[in-house]
C-alpha cells in the first residue's frame, strides 16, 4: 500500500514538474531587419528637465538589455548620484561629462566610456558649455 502510494505521489509531483516547464517557456520573438534598425527620430525622444532621452532599444526587445541616448544641457545632470543593482556602460559622443564612482570624478570627452558595477554610487553631468550626449548601456533585471 505505501508502495503504491509513493508511486502515486512520484508521477504527481512528475505531472506538476512537466506542467510548470511548459509554463516556463520563453516568449519568442520575431526579428526582422525591419524591428533590428533603429534610426534616430527627434519626435520620439522623451523630453526631460535637462534635455531628452532616445531609446535604440528599451527593456522589452531584448531580454532586458537597453541602449539609450541621453542628451544633458550644459553644467547640469539627469540626476544626482545613486546606486542600483544593474551594472551600466556610458559612452560619451559629445561634449565633455564628469563621472563619479564611489567619491571619486573624472572628467573626460568624446568617444570615452565609464563602466559602473552594480550597486555602485555613481552618476554622470554635463562638464561643458555645450550638450552632452551620450549612450548608456544596461540590462534591466527580469521581474
Amino acid at each position: 500500500m505505501i508502495r503504491v502510494a509513493i508511486v502515486v505521489l512520484m508521477a504527481q509531483q512528475s505531472a506538476m514538474s512537466q506542467e510548470s516547464k511548459k509554463e516556463e517557456k520563453p516568449i519568442e520573438k520575431n526579428y526582422s531587419i525591419e524591428n533590428c534598425v533603429n534610426h534616430f527620430e527627434q519626435d520620439k525622444t522623451v523630453k526631460n528637465k535637462v534635455g531628452y532621452q532616445y531609446w535604440f532599444i528599451d527593456k522589452d526587445f531584448i531580454d532586458g538589455n537597453t541602449l539609450k541616448m541621453s542628451v544633458v544641457g550644459p553644467h547640469l545632470a539627469t540626476h544626482p548620484p545613486h546606486r542600483h543593482v544593474e551594472e551600466e556602460f556610458f559612452f560619451i559622443l559629445e561634449g565633455t561629462a564628469t563621472f563619479y564612482l564611489e567619491g571619486k570624478t573624472v572628467t573626460a570627452g568624446a568617444y570615452t566610456s565609464f563602466y559602473c558595477p552594480s550597486n555602485m554610487e555613481h552618476g554622470i553631468s554635463n562638464a561643458g558649455d555645450t550638450e552632452l550626449k551620450y549612450l548608456v548601456m544596461k540590462k534591466y533585471e527580469k521581474k
